[in-house]
């Protein structure tokens, strides 16, 4: 069943850089943004994971927790983190399970082809494990900034 705002979201683990096995359960207590991205090394996606990278400190003074997530592998991962410098981790979807618990996995068209994609979006959960807001068919500029503005007032909430 895919996530709904203002109902708790189900927990689910996966691998993440750093050796790291991210657990919705384990963040208790933080909010957590998890956005989803099509590709690493991608003009949009690094643009996209530069500006949680850049604004990363306000993230973390508002309890906020941030992940990146793809289809990529963790080699990949840790390319891609490692280049841009993200103080986050970024989490393999290889088999969809994270994409296809929030509903993510879009059918796409490029230069009239269609397949099946990750749509950009992002997510942010509160301390308690629910939902409280979700952005879809992102456009990265001024989404960054969008998404630390929700977490500072869910923060202060």
């Amino acid at each position: 069943m895919a996530v709904v705002i203002d109902q708790p979201v189900a927990d689910f683990q996966a691998q993440a850089t750093s050796g790291q096995t991210v657990s919705l359960a384990d963040l208790k207590g933080k909010q957590v943004v998890i956005y989803f991205y099509p590709k690493d090394s991608t003009p949009g996606c690094t643009t996209e994971g530069q500006g949680f990278r850049d604004q990363f400190a306000a993230f973390q003074a508002a309890n906020t927790e941030v992940f990146g997530v793809s289809r990529d592998s963790l080699k990949s991962h840790e390319n891609f983190k490692g280049k841009q410098e993200f103080p986050f981790e970024l989490i393999s979807d290889k088999d969809e399970a994270v994409c296809q618990l929030f509903d993510v996995i879009k059918l796409k068209k490029l230069y009239g082809k269609e397949y099946l994609g990750v749509d950009r979006s992002t997510f942010l959960i509160d301390a308690n494990g629910v939902l409280r807001q979700e952005w879809r068919g992102v456009k990265v500029p001024g989404h960054v900034d969008a998404v630390l503005a929700a977490a500072q007032a869910l923060n202060k909430a």
